[in-house]
């Protein structure tokens, strides 16, 4: 007797689990960093302060999952191979124009990189230098999904 079971991708698995697990008034935030534990970390961070936070660690995967289940606030680190985090926001930004982009870098982009960034894509992108101190992180999330 052979059992067969379904194969479910991973990123519909994460969207059954957001679906199901939050309410309407949780705004939900995709993290994305290459770096496995970063990125478990800061979904650590925002789940225990009452967002709904997943992790992808490659931007093709997380494009999916936010077609799957569209944030309120991406949250990605610029520098990771195949599609960066730039290339991402800006993707993510024409899917679902309503979210809002967190760009994560080593150092904070000064000058025309700055303003070049900030203005590609459908709107404005912030930033905020790693490493990310959860108090940084927590403040400038709220101030980005409309939470006081």
């Amino acid at each position: 007797m052979t059992i067969k079971f379904e194969t479910i991708p991973v990123a519909e698995l994460v969207a059954r689990k957001l679906q199901r697990d939050q309410s309407p008034d949780v705004p939900v935030v995709l993290v994305v960093d290459d770096e496995r534990a970063v990125a478990d970390s800061l979904v650590t961070i925002l789940n225990s302060s009452g967002y709904a936070a997943e992790a992808a660690y490659d931007g093709k995967t997380a494009l999916q999952m936010a077609l799957l289940v569209p944030p309120e606030l991406l949250l990605t680190d610029i520098a990771m191979p195949g599609m960066g985090g730039i290339e991402l926001a800006i993707a993510v930004q024409k899917a679902v124009p309503d979210c809002r982009v967190l760009l994560l870098s080593e150092a904070i982009p000064t000058g025309d990189l700055s303003a070049d960034v900030r203005n590609v894509g459908q709107g404005e992108f912030d930033f905020l230098a790693k490493p990310v101190h959860p108090d940084d992180l927590l403040a400038q999330t709220s101030r980005m999904v409309g939470r006081s």
